[in-house]
């Protein structure tokens, strides 16, 4: 393919859902060791009602809106996930699983109650993506890159994820030690004076800022796959935090990369003469990555042993 050709076409998809991964496999190291890797699943069911209620608030049927609503509901989710996990002091899994079919529930109802239940409020969008329709209509070739004109029409969901990831990066960045330490000993994280519970919440929402800002991109289907699969490959690989975080990168880029490429071409290598759906081809490409990691990587005999601090 040729620049004329990848540029307008592959080169913004590929981009907004390596970010994407990247942005979702971040957090998702420390919430895997935390045993609350499947936030990311919560989060995909308790957006509906943020939509529903952004619809009902906002009278329009626009991304602005709705992505607002998504993460007013995901911030709501975590808060309360958190604060059932330590008042009711039961595991973390159970704290999910009661908030995320609660509120999925509550947009249901809001659905069947209100006139917005004729209305196509894109809810399929958000869990499938658009990652396939994210064209550079403006762009010529590699030169666009360079021509101000052209930049100004790029899909507003590559800034939107780039400074998503900018921002995970810098949160990661900045909270590195504490989170590290808290990971592994919360209990000695208190007696630094590290304030645990606010360290807790504050990585959760940032996961979740993550989730919905590749909502409208990429879809749910591979927000979920990236806060887990990565992560766990990664924990096959090595038991030092700092190469599991290295690791989950390079899967994350790999998973989006091969994903991407495989979705658009590999039914036309095999005789087929449709493409199939880039989220689940990435998703896909991630769990296999995950499968093999866990038969030939050199951490998997010892996948129970701590990760080295």
């Amino acid at each position: 393919m040729s620049g004329e050709e990848f540029v307008p076409l592959s080169l913004t998809p590929l981009l907004i859902g390596i970010f994407a991964a990247v942005a979702c496999a971040l957090p998702g190291n420390f919430l895997l060791l935390r045993k609350q890797a499947l936030i990311g699943d919560a989060i995909s069911h308790v957006v509906l009602p943020g939509i529903v209620v952004a619809f009902l608030l906002t009278g329009a049927i626009s991304a602005a809106p709705m992505m607002l609503g998504a993460a007013g509901a995901a911030v709501v989710a975590v808060v309360l996930i958190e604060a059932i996990r330590r008042l009711g002091r039961i595991e973390p899994g159970a704290a999910m699983g009661v908030v995320f079919t609660t509120m999925f529930a509550g947009g249901v109802l809001l659905l069947e109650q209100t006139d917005t239940s004729s209305v196509h409020l894109d809810v399929e969008h958000a869990l499938y993506g658009n990652l396939e329709s994210l064209i550079w209509l403006d762009a010529v070739g590699w030169s666009s890159l360079l021509d101000p004109e052209a930049l100004v029409h790029l899909p507003v969901e590559l800034p939107r994820m780039a400074l998503t990831l900018l921002a995970v990066s810098l949160f990661i960045a900045v909270f590195w030690r504490v989170l590290k330490i808290s990971t592994f000993d919360e209990g000695f994280a208190r007696t630094m004076g590290i304030r645990t519970n606010l360290l807790g919440m504050a990585l959760v929402i940032t996961a979740a800022v993550a989730a919905v800002a590749a909502f409208d991109a990429v879809g749910s289907i591979i927000v979920i796959a990236m806060f887990i699969c990565p992560p766990a490959a990664a924990r096959m690989m090595s038991n030092q935090l700092e190469g599991q975080v290295g690791w989950s990168v390079g899967f994350a880029v790999l998973s989006a990369t091969l994903g991407y490429v495989l979705a658009g071409y590999g039914p036309l290598w095999l005789g087929a003469q449709d493409a199939v759906s880039a989220a689940g081809m990435i998703a896909t490409v991630s769990g296999v990555i995950l499968a093999v990691s866990a038969r030939f990587g050199p951490c998997r005999t010892r996948s129970g042993a701590p990760v080295g601090v």
